[in-house]
């Protein structure tokens, strides 16, 4: 990168220290919202679900949890079903969930489009991901933070999204832990395969953490209390906000 590029590109995103992340700017346009439904009012989903459509979220992000994996209980396939009703955006479901494999075909079936399981979930990930991919489903494998990038490399083939948490999972409104290098290497293990692989980030992301995930490579943002803590007046707001619009 020349001295003249790297110069714009900290006045462009000043909170990004290195300059070697620099490598992957993209224009708001192709970054993706995800609001993650966990910071939403449990009491009226289906308002906020829809709220969250008309405000222009790309894909609604919906993470379960089993209270085994990780510590807390959320969403199992009959809230999704209940909810899938009230939008016809992409339902990202985030599996945060041990064992998996049996419930696949429960949110398959419950309206699930993209299925995101752990990586260190299970010991047969590549079966796991196959399974969802028979079901016609796309097929996510999910990071956790002290999980290197190369637990990626031999399930490319089969992964439609790759999400890095940049938290550990369990809870919302946890602090972002930063870790660009990581989200730069699976960058470039996307790049290297030339396949249409969504790069996700979920955890404390705000409009200021975005820059820096942005730049690393991430073009999917998943924001639960950056979007939701405003009411549904501030959704469309929040939203361009992560976008950098």
């Amino acid at each position: 990168m020349s001295k003249r590029a790297a110069c714009v590109l900290r006045r462009l995103f000043p909170d990004v220290i290195h300059p070697q992340h620099y490598r992957f700017i993209m224009p708001p346009s192709d970054i993706k919202i995800a609001p993650s439904i966990l910071s939403a009012d449990f009491a009226a989903l289906g308002r906020d679900v829809a709220a969250i459509d008309a405000a222009g979220a790309d894909y609604i992000h919906i993470d379960v949890m089993d209270g085994h994996f990780v510590p807390n209980l959320t969403f199992g396939p009959p809230v999704i079903k209940a909810i899938r009703p009230y939008t016809k955006k992409i339902f990202d479901v985030h599996l945060m969930i041990a064992p998996a494999d049996p419930l696949l075909h429960d949110f398959a079936e419950a309206g699930a489009d993209i299925i995101t399981i752990h990586a260190e979930a299970g010991a047969h990930t590549h079966r796991s991901l196959q399974s969802i991919k028979a079901m016609g489903k796309k097929a996510g494998i999910a990071l956790n933070p002290a999980t290197p990038a190369d637990a990626v490399d031999h399930v490319m083939d089969l992964v439609d999204l790759i999400l890095v948490m940049t938290v550990n999972p369990g809870f919302g409104g946890q602090s972002f832990i930063s870790m660009p290098d990581k989200i730069a290497a699976i960058r470039e293990k996307i790049k290297k395969t030339g396949r249409d692989i969504d790069l996700e980030v979920d955890g404390g992301v705000n409009p200021q953490t975005a820059r820096e995930v942005i730049a690393a490579g991430a073009n999917v943002l998943v924001a639960g209390t950056a979007v939701f803590k405003g009411g549904t007046d501030h959704y469309a707001a929040a939203i361009k906000a992560l976008r950098g619009e």
